[in-house]
């Protein structure tokens, strides 16, 4: 008893001399080193679809930057946009939640920034953040050039969702020579020469910048790049002069009349009249972009390069959602089809990540940010709805969702119903259902790439639809997705002023996030 009096007294003068910083000898050579978190790099393109990549297989494509960081990554070959039109892409990238969640029904709202962002967590565990380019989520209105709609002063910062570090900003501009965008202040810096070139100017200074500094970074660049207008005058002649003379003609599933359920061009003449005869040049100008695109993502990769960063840094490029070109009888964007919804999705990280790995895990947009957190050991908020599919990004077995889940929620930027859909893709089938009439259709992606057939009435693939129906009403459920007409979110989602105030899951409550 007394020997055990003796050992409880010494450790309790440990604990004291704990307390008070009396560590005893120093044993260095023991003391375990923190891990260097890893800094990331997050590109994205606007309407780049996959199919228009020469390492997907398009040999018209000039990308050879793209091919070799495709070479140095993996590719997520089933990647789509959970819901292929702009603010609400951007919206599930930064929330890792679905639209129906988020709030954003149709571009030009406000998005509610009672909402944990990717950037949030990152500033909660040391990371310095920069964003660059096209925002989207500010502007309730589509006048783009007032400063009002473009500019978010400090005051607001919280609808910067955690950005706090370098921003150099802007909500919506495609004009490409004459590009602009607002820091802290007032003050609309102009830029001088093609917006593409000069963000990754600015992206290059940033990285310069970070690199010197003792602590991880995370830089989302934003390129407008190839959105349309797809003009002569919007890309740089010496790219638009690689495609001067290459043919590209109507796609295969091309269609006299425009698809009735498409937003808007719809017009009968002018779809014969002006996209008929013009999609061949706008492709052009679309490639010319791309190829623009390619270049500036090869100086990214130098710049890292002779920074010393690469090792340690998680590249992504993707983009949020893809173009249509008259495919089935459809132009831009806002459907399920492939050429719409399917986008690129590398990611390199070459401690971590095997050189040319290739998943088909169903990846979709609110998987992005878990995924990310997932690879760089950080935590993932209760709130998301997406998957870490960060196993399959090393290489590894894990756990993956059954099929990727997509909603169209209307009209691209107008309160009009009639537009509305619902699918699931998972790694074979396409099944999609319509809201204004109930019409379902069903493609098998791997017999049929083009989606050409319509297979929702063939005796052969009635267990597959209805496998594939009731994966959608779970998935649905799960989200307390109603599938209700564009003006209903209007009425009970925004304030009627275009400011998001709820979402599928409830009215918005005011949150606090550290470093907000």
């Amino acid at each position: 008893m007394e020997n055990k009096s003796i050992i409880l007294n010494i450790t309790e003068l440990a604990i004291i001399g704990l307390a008070f910083g009396c560590t005893g000898p120093a044993r260095s050579e023991n003391k375990k080193q923190p891990v260097q978190k890893p800094n990331i790099v997050f590109v994205f393109a606007d309407q780049l679809r996959y199919q228009s990549l020469g390492y997907a297989g398009d040999v018209k494509a000039k990308t050879p930057n793209l091919d070799r960081l495709a070479s140095q990554s993996v590719s997520f070959t089933n990647a789509v946009s959970c819901c292929p039109v702009s603010a609400a892409f951007r919206a599930s990238l930064l929330t890792g939640k679905y639209p129906s969640s988020t709030g954003m029904a149709v571009n030009e709202l406000r998005i509610n920034p009672n909402q944990k962002s990717i950037a949030h967590v990152l500033n909660e565990n040391g990371y310095e953040t920069g964003y660059i380019g096209k925002w989207h989520l500010w502007a309730n209105g589509s006048d783009h050039l007032k400063m009002e709609s473009s500019y978010i002063p400090p005051d607001k910062r919280e609808y910067r969702l955690g950005f706090n570090g370098y921003w150099a900003a802007f909500n919506f501009n495609h004009q490409f020579y004459k590009g602009f965008y607002y820091e802290d202040d007032t003050v609309k810096h102009k830029i001088n020469g093609f917006e593409p070139d000069v963000q990754t100017d600015m992206a290059i200074d940033f990285l310069k910048k970070s690199s010197a500094k003792d602590k991880p970074f995370c830089l989302f660049l934003s390129i407008g790049t190839p959105h349309d207008p797809w003009s002569k005058k919007n890309v740089p002649e010496e790219y638009y002069n690689r495609f001067r003379n290459v043919d590209f003609p109507l796609p295969v599933s091309w269609k006299d009349t425009p698809d009735p359920y498409m937003d808007r061009n719809t017009e009968p003449d002018k779809w014969l009249t002006n996209w008929k005869v013009n999609l061949p040049e706008m492709q052009r100008v679309y490639y010319a972009m791309t190829a623009n695109l390619d270049y500036n993502i090869g100086r990214l990769m130098e710049a890292m390069d002779k920074l010393g960063l690469s090792d340690n840094t998680i590249f992504v490029f993707t983009s949020d959602h893809g173009e249509m070109f008259g495919a089935h009888g459809r132009v831009y964007k806002l459907t399920f089809y492939e050429e719409a919804s399917r986008i690129p999705m590398l990611i390199r990280w070459p401690k971590e990540i095997p050189a040319g790995l290739k998943s088909d895990a169903c990846f979709n947009t609110p998987d992005i940010m878990p995924t990310l957190l997932g690879l760089a050991d950080l935590p993932v908020p209760a709130e998301v709805e997406g998957m870490n599919l960060s196993k399959q990004a090393t290489g590894k077995k894990g756990a993956e969702p059954d099929a990727a889940f997509l909603q169209g929620m209307g009209h691209t930027y107008l309160w009009l119903d009639g537009f509305e859909w619902r699918a699931v893709r998972d790694k074979r089938y396409t099944f999609a259902r319509y809201h204004v009439d109930g019409k379902e259709l069903l493609f098998d992606n791997r017999k049929d790439p083009l989606q050409m057939n319509n297979l929702i009435q063939d005796p052969g693939y009635q267990l597959i639809a209805e496998k594939l129906r009731n994966l959608m009403a779970e998935k649905m459920k799960g989200l307390n997705d109603t599938f209700e007409t564009c003006t209903w979110y209007r009425d009970h989602w925004t304030d009627g002023d275009r400011n998001i105030i709820a979402g599928a899951r409830g009215k918005f409550k005011v949150i606090i996030t550290g470093n907000q």
